[in-house]
């Protein structure tokens, strides 16, 4: 059961994460703490946006926030697996004989900034896999452990962007929420530059450990939630699938594939936080409503249909959330 002085403990340390990042970070609220929900639910997290609107500054305010150890990948076409895992070279020991020694890539980090990671390969994609899932990387059959808390914080640009290779749905579905990141208003454009007149580098200051970030994690955990609002989340997945019986017309109409489960996974560890960061101790159906739109963007799959009529993944979303209510 969750104490009070965990409750306490966990919304105190949100606000001073949130402040530090607002120190450096224009706008852009609700992308801000959605990316906050998914680091202390345990997830990977995509951005998406066109260059220029904050993806990376974001993560690297959050970085410094975090005090967690930092890395940054910058993804281009002619990046290799091993420049992401890292690779055996030989040294020679004591004795001046040749041996294998592994050596870290920048994977080995617990804030893993994917920069622009879709101007990477598919074959250089395929190395994160392992390690956005299992938090370990394998190495010519050697498995290495990636220390706790472990997250892949990762920007791309869009699909129609020159250069961009779309990413493998396995990839996708290993990413809790994709957060579209908006182009800044007149307002919000005029303070970002001012802001940057002065410097260029992140301000946020250090305001939590990593150990706090589990024990955070942990709580979270703790919270209920109600089974009519469980099977709500799961019939909000299910109602995704165009061949299961029951599926809206929205769905049979405009959806190819479905989610997987991983996003029902996602939807009830989110709404965990979610509803501690509003000051709850239940998980509530708005919170499933809410969070719905950056679990199931990048997992369901429009047809035909959908994109001769341009239709939005948040729009079919919307559609399906109004259609399982009824």
């Amino acid at each position: 059961m969750v104490t009070e002085k965990e409750i306490q403990f966990f919304a105190e340390k949100i606000r001073r994460i949130l402040e530090e990042i607002g120190k450096d970070m224009i706008g852009q609220k609700e992308v801000v703490e959605d990316t906050l929900i998914a680091v202390i639910a345990g997830g990977n997290v995509l951005l998406e946006g066109v260059p220029g609107v904050g993806k990376t500054r974001l993560v690297r305010s959050m970085g410094k926030a975090l005090s967690l150890p930092f890395s940054r990948i910058q993804f281009t076409p002619d990046l290799m697996p091993a420049d992401v895992t890292g690779t055996n070279v030989i040294e020679k020991n004591a004795n001046g004989e040749n041996v294998l020694k592994f050596q870290p890539g920048p994977i080995f980090a617990s804030i893993v900034l994917a920069d622009e990671i879709n101007r990477a390969t598919p074959k250089t994609q395929s190395a994160l896999l392992e390690a956005m899932q299992e938090h370990r990387v394998t190495v010519a059959g050697q498995s290495y452990a990636l220390e706790e808390p472990f997250f892949v914080l990762a920007t791309q640009n869009p699909i129609e962007q020159d250069g961009t290779y779309p990413l493998p749905e396995a990839q996708l579905d290993r990413f809790l929420f994709l957060l579209e990141v908006g182009f800044p208003s007149l307002d919000e454009l005029v303070d970002i530059v001012n802001l940057t007149q002065d410097t260029m580098e992140e301000r946020a200051e250090s305001v939590v450990t990593g150990e706090e970030i589990l024990a955070m994690r942990a709580t979270a955990k703790e919270i209920p939630v109600l089974d009519e609002v469980l099977r709500y989340a799961m019939r909000l997945v299910t109602a995704t699938h165009p061949d299961l019986e029951g599926a809206p017309e929205v769905t049979k109409k405009y959806i190819r594939l479905g989610a997987s489960p991983r996003a029902g996974q996602a939807l009830i560890s989110a709404a965990k936080v979610r509803a501690l960061m509003e000051g709850r101790f239940n998980v509530s159906y708005e919170d499933i409503d809410t969070l719905a739109y950056p679990v199931l963007r990048h997992r369901i799959k429009p047809g035909f249909a959908a994109i001769t009529e341009k239709k939005t993944p948040d729009m079919l979303i919307r559609e399906i959330i109004a259609s399982v209510k009824k």
